[in-house]
């Protein structure tokens, strides 16, 4: 995105990436759709980046969800919203879009230097590669660094670039797992449930809820509720060593109307007759049950009507640890705002700029993720057109 506001603005634009080719994180977000963005409220729209810097928020501003989609009509990919609000492109693929933008990147006459690894500021400033057993040098009036994050490394951002930044002197926030699944020690028993779905639930943890959907693991959850709970279960483990996540496996059913309705139930039905009929739960979530029993040291079956209802409504899950960062969707961490003036500049480096995930920043699936990345990219090149000016 930082080459193509450059590129228009007439200036001889080279990308350089690691990979054979570009994008290739890009095609991986497509794989379910490419959710580019979300049609929500901007008020609400940004909220979702909970306490993040002013200039992040700015830079969405800027770059609206609408500006998105006006980008995309414009390379001839129209888009809709979806009923949960996301947007997509009809095609519902990433690969139209990244074809049709590399054709006008190519257009504007930019350059594209793939298999290029950098490896940082060589002794007279200049930038440096590898090549395969080459190592290449490049002078550029201005550098936008936009090396994402540390999840899925095998797609180019490995998080590398961090010491060679802070090397510079540039504060880096060290990058953490976000959107990702949580780790817990389920019983032998349970793991049988490993790859099954929790739909239509609620999650709770320090005084968040999320509704949606989680799946369940070989050693803990993951999916879309947990992923929302990432930042706050990550800041409690990472402060007490484990975070308590409670589990509404009945979200739209009071208690009292669940204990009234497992009264009313002959008592000559089976337990799990009485759970999968009258409360509508899937055997993974009666199995989830058994779980938080046994780790009680107690058996579901000594509940009353009321207890049941009250578990069901509120299962309790203790997280001990979180998943690889390679293994999430996206990072947390990154460059520091405070090491950046307004227009995305490195302070202690003049003319160097930084984009996207490698920002100190996170925020839940959505489309918040892509619309970022693609705000801050070109918020960060017009700072950089802003520089060249006055410099």
């Amino acid at each position: 995105m930082a080459a193509e506001v450059l590129a228009r603005a007439g200036l001889a634009v080279t990308v350089y990436d690691r990979m054979p080719a570009v994008g290739r994180k890009f095609l991986l977000a497509g794989r379910g759709g490419l959710n580019l963005t979300h049609s929500e409220d901007l008020s609400a729209f940004l909220a979702r980046y909970g306490e993040t810097d002013p200039r992040l928020l700015r830079a969405i501003e800027a770059f609206p969800p609408e500006a998105l989609r006006a980008w995309c009509e414009g390379l001839d990919v129209p888009t809709f919203v979806g009923s949960s609000g996301r947007v997509f492109p009809k095609a519902m693929k990433a690969s139209p879009l990244l074809r049709a933008w590399l054709r006008r990147l190519i257009d504007f006459g930019v350059r594209f230097a793939t298999r290029h690894l950098w490896t940082g500021w060589d002794a007279q400033g200049r930038l440096r590669f590898t090549h395969g057993a080459d190592t290449v040098t490049a002078t550029a009036d201005i550098t936008v660094l936009a090396l994402g994050g540390a999840s899925w490394p095998r797609l180019g951002s490995d998080g590398g670039w961090t010491d060679l930044v802070a090397a510079k002197g540039v504060a880096v926030a060290p990058l953490q797992a976000a959107n990702c699944g949580f780790r817990t020690a389920w019983s032998e028993a349970f793991r049988r449930f490993e790859g099954a779905p929790l739909k239509r639930i609620a999650v709770s943890a320090q005084g968040h809820t999320e509704r949606g959907e989680a799946m369940i693991t070989r050693d803990g959850l993951e999916g879309g509720a947990i992923y929302a709970l990432s930042r706050v279960l990550r800041t409690a483990i990472a402060r007490d060593g484990a975070a308590v996540l409670t589990v509404d496996l009945r979200p739209d059913v009071p208690a009292d109307v669940l204990a009234a309705r497992f009264a009313a139930t002959p008592a000559k039905q089976s337990l799990s007759n009485r759970l999968r009929k009258t409360a509508k739960l899937t055997p993974a979530a009666i199995g989830l049950l058994h779980e938080a029993m046994a780790a009680r040291g107690g058996k579901l079956a000594t509940l009353d009507a009321r207890a049941l209802a009250a578990l069901i409504k509120a299962v309790p899950v203790t997280l001990t640890g979180v998943q690889p960062v390679a293994t999430a969707i996206s990072s947390a961490g990154g460059v520091r705002f405070d090491a950046l003036d307004k227009h995305f500049m490195v302070r202690a480096m003049p003319g160097v700029f930084v984009a996207g995930e490698m920002l100190d920043w996170e925020a839940p699936t959505g489309g918040y993720l892509l619309q970022a990345c693609f705000a801050t990219g070109s918020a960060a090149a017009q700072g950089a057109l802003a520089w060249l000016h006055t410099a």
